[in-house]
């Protein structure tokens, strides 16, 4: 006789104890082994550079975007601050920056994907974290004559490949007959994509390479450098581009599931309508009211990236750090993962089937 499913028992009823039993130090246990194998996490930073991307209106005719005064004006995106927001992020220097620190400085341009590792312990959590810095589209690829309506290599692809090769890398080792006892996850949890202060609204490269990025990979976008516009152009800035990533269907983190609770659903709901987050980084002390701070002066006074009426990096940090890094390291293996080792294993199994009807085919001739 089979075994009968959970599905077959009716919803079962909590039974009280009649004295103490101890299993509910099971959480207990499970701590002490998490930290003393330590935590994975693992974020890239993206950002565009001035390259024009050509794509199709309503008329089927290719149109330019990135041209104009404002190209002129934004010239490549190289220096929007990825590697100081990140060091900002985990207050301690992690990666070089690659900006300016004197106005007539030229900008340092990240030409390749570079990915560094650093163990950061914070009480007794030991956090391994890898921190992918990527080059400007621009800076890999001219995009020029690139339109929707053609297949071809684009800037962005060894971006996706990269983060594709992190799931590769993963399922072969989970595929290993003699595997590691705990795999090296390189997996990408966290991209965050760095959108330039324009105070207009996303360019067109923008929205595809996000669409491009959310397939793949948990996709938070950032308005970098955000002290260079007034609150209202920024909350007007934010508006334009949450409606370009609802038009567009841009799906960005976070994500509801059915595992959610209301609370959880409540606070998703906030952050979604914070996004993109408008963040200014800083590794540098500023000294406010006789108090040292990290901020930047700008052309409105000083800016402290901790003050919430100044910009949101408080929000954004506490996102990817005090309550969502569970559930990004959880998303990516459940839903970006799953979704590439489906897909994988299928075209393997399907492989497979096509080898054994050539063989047998041959055979019968």
């Amino acid at each position: 006789m089979a075994a009968a499913t959970v599905a077959e028992h009716p919803a079962l009823e909590t039974t009280r104890l009649n004295s103490y039993v101890g299993f509910d130090s099971i959480t207990r246990q499970i701590e002490h082994k998490l930290l003393k194998r330590g935590f994975q996490f693992n974020v890239i930073a993206v950002a565009p550079t001035g390259g024009r991307l050509e794509c199709c209106n309503g008329s089927g005719k290719a149109v330019s975007s990135g041209t104009g005064a404002l190209a002129r004006r934004m010239g490549g995106q190289t220096g929007l601050g990825k590697s100081t927001l990140i060091n900002t992020i985990f207050a301690s220097h992690l990666i070089d920056t690659k900006g300016r620190f004197e106005p007539d400085e030229p900008v340092r341009k990240t030409t390749e994907i570079q990915a560094v590792s650093h163990i950061v312990q914070e009480n007794n959590v030991r956090l391994r974290l890898n921190i992918v810095d990527t080059p400007g589209y621009g800076d890999l690829v001219n995009n020029e004559n690139w339109s929707l309506t053609f297949s071809r290599s684009c800037s962005w692809d060894p971006i996706i490949k990269y983060i594709k090769d992190q799931h590769s890398a993963y399922l072969r080792k989970e595929l290993t007959a003699m595997r590691d006892k705990h795999i090296v996850d390189t997996r990408i949890h966290c991209c965050l994509y760095f959108i330039a202060p324009t105070g207009h609204t996303l360019k067109a490269i923008d929205v595809v390479v996000m669409k491009k990025l959310s397939e793949v990979v948990n996709v938070v976008p950032v308005i970098a450098k955000s002290d260079s516009l007034t609150l209202e152009e920024r909350e007007i800035f934010k508006e334009r581009i949450r409606a370009e990533l609802a038009y567009h269907n841009i799906r960005v983190y976070p994500f509801d599931n059915d595992d959610h609770d209301e609370e959880e659903k409540q606070l998703n709901e906030a952050i979604r309508s914070m996004i993109p987050f408008a963040v200014v980084g800083s590794e540098r002390n500023v000294i406010i009211d006789g108090k040292p701070v990290r901020g930047r002066k700008n052309r409105w006074g000083v800016i402290n990236v901790e003050n919430e009426q100044h910009c949101e990096f408080n929000y954004l940090r506490n996102f990817l750090t005090r309550t969502h890094l569970q559930d990004l390291i959880e998303t990516t293996a459940q839903i970006h993962y799953e979704a590439f080792r489906s897909k994988q294993l299928l075209a393997l199994k399907e492989s497979s089937a096509n080898k054994q009807a050539q063989q047998s085919q041959a055979n019968g001739a």
